[in-house]
């Protein structure tokens, strides 16, 4: 890391190029292409992935007694492929030409992907080549790649050869290497006006078609070099060749113009019209990086997030690095595209890329720097509603049950297999019965809501889905007669090892603390959307959801009765009824031998042995209670459902579960950080620091290549946000509670908030609030440690205090 804008490794190291390949990769929201040398080739080192959002494929696999049906983020074609040779020689790159330099730069604030090539070939010639590389923010169709080539000794005749490949398979999560993965026919493939060549791929099953053409151009120091042109046509692959004479330390620039359209776009024709009309349209690399320049200001003056840690720049950067691929994966392109947001961003093949719970980190960034876009997320869920009610149905219950793992449709995509990496084989799992995914998307529309006053939205499609999830928790909620107490029974909560009970057949298990307390907490807000309404859309709503002024007093009667199960002296929050029964775990053997023990589950059924026979958790679902909520909110549910919480047990129960957490999730240390801020700052800030090295240093070995973990980034960057600042959204209200690591100095960014843009700078001493232009001529009622104030539209607030080491 050079700067606080750059991320650059120096060397070619074949053990570390797909992860580095993940880091480096380019999107806009509507593509990502990974950071792939474009001299490569699917292989042990290399994995070049172009994946479009959103674009699905099914395929079938015989997995022993069971056939699978999967779907799958498609591995589109290749549109990198470029390499050169001397005329009569071999093709050169790092995997088989000598190389004295390499770099490879992320550029965060440009938004390119730069590497620096220094070849010394076995006869003594030497050539540097600098390659840039951009995927197009603004214009979404758009991706670009040029070469500097020097000759640093030599003169000679040279060959490009610039390639569209469609020879193309999923095949990029080694774990995944059972199932299928030709997800593509290519349908049609030529040249066109001398210097295009064009694919067009379709998916065998969902019948989404894309076409790339591609131009290539080359520009000389001086006037009139003859360029011959050879057309290539294999199958599922076309290139072009381009043969022309190369004079020392004389620069060439190569440079590879695509465009990528797919039947799922709006306003067009065909895919390839529009393809090649678009590329024949484009401008050189330069015009293309001056207009990228400008898209990403915008961007980094809406998002940067500044922290001031000293002589320490390393915490900067690697925030920004987050912050971008947020938006390389969701962006103003990605706005009325009906995708979700998917847990590994569009950069990889990782759990198919689908839509988990992961948005439920994700959201509070792009809610407060772009809340048009967390609406067209949102409208992915309403869209899958009819699914949801199906699943429900099928499950006997009413309501809406929104799947683990959504893709295309919306139907449940979990399978009910995984495989385990240390074994070599396919278990059973019960991941599907994380019900609550329904209490995120409801959590996700309240607070969007929160954040925006948009009562259009709630009135026509945010209090359906919540309305429909409460049904769902009323009719799942059981009655326990010699409890006296509704509960919930057979789930998952957000800790996946324990999916059933030990020496039990029966998936799931009884009355996770999480998931129950979240019924709570949608059915009291369910209604709180009512109240939000006219009398009009109320009774639209409710008469065509079928939903009676006695079924919203029942969930009033579920609120005040929903068991939680607690200790014996009521000051530790059980994860799930019967946990304090299960054995303790030797922590202290298995670190020993072990060292960080993520995938523990995996290890202990190695052993022959059942990670839900013990009191260790992947992730602590009683935690995520501290993260989502105050401890004036959570004593609130609390008292709802019929207990006395007392906040001052929050550390306690902390310090129950972080000696019983494996982390095997990268969002475990997010939380972590976030609960612990209050109370043990420092620790805070180291897991803090850990979850912003999760992908950069691939703390889980391995798993970064794969695709990012995007709810952990977004996560590290609401932790600046919102939780060292105490910035909440409620009561129609800003509040503020400072509480900064003694680490960090400042924290600068600015928020978007009905309709009013207010940058913040938070030190040590004080808060300083701007109101400086907006929609909106309302004042905003800011509340900082409890008393009230009025910022209003042009205004300035400084707030002084003193903040305790």
């Amino acid at each position: 890391m050079d700067d606080a804008w750059t991320i650059t490794y120096s060397g070619y190291n074949p053990d570390r190029e797909r992860h580095r390949e993940t880091l480096c990769t380019l999107g806009n929201g509507y593509v990502a292409t990974r950071g792939s040398a474009e001299e490569s080739s699917w292989d042990a080192v290399h994995y070049p992935g172009t994946y479009l959002a959103g674009g699905y494929n099914r395929l079938k696999t015989d997995i022993g007694p069971r056939v699978i049906e999967h779907e799958d983020l498609v591995n589109w074609p290749n549109w990198l492929t470029m390499k050169w040779k001397h005329e009569g020689g071999e093709w050169i790159g790092p995997d088989r030409t000598p190389i004295k330099e390499y770099y490879q730069t992320l550029d965060l604030q440009k938004g390119l992907y730069i590497r620096h090539l220094h070849y010394v070939e076995d006869d003594g010639r030497e050539t540097l080549i600098i390659s840039r590389r951009l995927v197009h923010m603004s214009d979404a169709h758009m991706a670009a790649l040029q070469w500097k080539l020097i000759p640093l000794n030599w003169s000679g005749n040279i060959i490009i050869h610039s390639a569209l490949d469609g020879r193309v398979t999923n095949s990029g999560v080694s774990k995944y290497k059972s199932l299928k993965g030709k997800h593509l026919r290519i349908r049609r493939r030529g040249d066109f006006k001398q210097k295009g060549i064009f694919l067009q791929a379709e998916t065998v099953q969902s019948e989404i078609k894309m076409a790339q053409a591609a131009k290539t151009e080359v520009y000389f120091d001086r006037p009139g070099a003859r360029i011959r042109r050879k057309l290539i046509e294999e199958k599922d692959y076309i290139a072009q060749e381009l043969t022309f004479p190369a004079e020392k330390n004389e620069s060439i620039a190569i440079e590879k113009t695509v465009s990528l359209y797919s039947s799922r776009d709006y306003a067009i024709s065909d895919t390839v019209s529009e393809a090649k009309k678009t590329v024949v349209r484009a401008g050189p690399f330069d015009d293309l990086c001056g207009r990228q320049a400008m898209v990403m200001d915008e961007i980094w003056k809406r998002l940067d997030t500044r922290i001031n840690c000293g002589s320490r720049p390393g915490e900067q950067v690697l925030l920004r690095l987050h912050i971008f691929h947020l938006f390389q994966t969701l962006s103003f392109n990605s706005i009325d595209m009906d995708t979700g947001v998917p847990s590994r961003g569009w950069h990889g093949e990782a759990y198919w890329g689908h839509v988990f719970w992961d948005e439920l980190f994700i959201f509070p960034i792009v809610n407060l720097s772009v809340p048009e876009l967390t609406r067209s997320l949102l409208l992915y869920r309403y869209r899958r509603l009819p699914e949801a009610r199906f699943s429900a149905h099928e499950s006997g219950c009413k309501g809406a049950m929104f799947p683990w793992q959504s893709g295309s449709n919306g139907r449940e995509e979990t399978h009910g297999i995984h495989y385990n990496a240390m074994t070599g084989t396919w278990v059973e799992d019960n991941f599907q019965l994380q019900r609550h995914v329904n209490s995120a998307i409801c959590y996700n529309v309240w607070q969007y809501v929160q954040v925006t006053d948009d009562l259009e939205f709630l009135a026509f499609y945010g209090a359906e889905i919540m309305l429909e999830i409460a049904v769902y928790w009323a009719d799942k909620a059981t009655w326990n007669e010699s409890k006296q107490k509704y509960e919930i029974k057979g789930v998952i909560g957000p800790d996946e090892y324990h999916t059933s009970y030990p020496d039990s057949n029966n998936p799931g298990i009884n009355n996770n603390a999480y998931t129950n307390v979240m019924a709570v907490w949608v059915l009291q807000h369910a209604r709180q959307a009512l109240d939000k309404l006219d009398q009009r859309r109320t009774t639209e709503l409710t008469n065509r959801l079928q939903i009676t002024n006695e079924d919203m007093d029942r969930w009033d009667v579920i609120s005040a009765n929903m068991f939680i199960p607690f200790s014996a002296n009521g000051k530790i929050i059980h994860q799930f009824e019967g946990f304090e029964n299960l054995a303790e775990l030797d922590w202290d053997k298995y670190k020993a031998e072990y060292g960080e023990i993520m995938r523990l589950d995996d290890l202990l059924e190695k052993e022959g042995d059942r990670i839900n026979r013990y009191k260790a958790v992947k992730q602590a679902d009683v935690l995520m209670l501290f993260y989502l909520f105050s401890a004036e909110e959570l004593t609130g549910l609390f008292n709802t459902a019929g207990y006395r919480f007392n906040p001052q047990d929050i550390p306690a129960n902390i310090e129950y579960y972080e000696s019983r957490t494996s982390h095997g999730s990268t969002l475990s240390k997010v939380v972590h950080s976030w609960v612990l801020a209050r109370a043990h700052r420092q620790k805070s800030w180291k897991d803090f620091l850990k979850a912003l090295d999760s992908d950069y240093k691939d703390v889980q070995g391995g798993t970064t290549e794969e695709g990012i973990h995007l709810g952990a980034m977004a996560g590290t960057v609401d932790l600046v946000q919102r939780c060292y600042t105490g910035l909440e959204m409620r009561e129609d209200a800003l509040w503020f509670n400072p509480q900064l690591p003694e680490e960090l100095h400042d924290i600068s960014y600015q928020i978007y908030y009905r309709g009013k843009w207010i940058t913040l700078h938070l030190t040590r001493d004080e808060l300083k609030l701007s109101c400086r232009y907006g929609w909106s001529g309302q004042p905003v009622p800011v509340r900082l440690k409890g008393r009230l104030y009025q910022l209003n539209p042009g205004e300035e607030k400084v707030f002084s205090f003193i903040n305790p080491a």
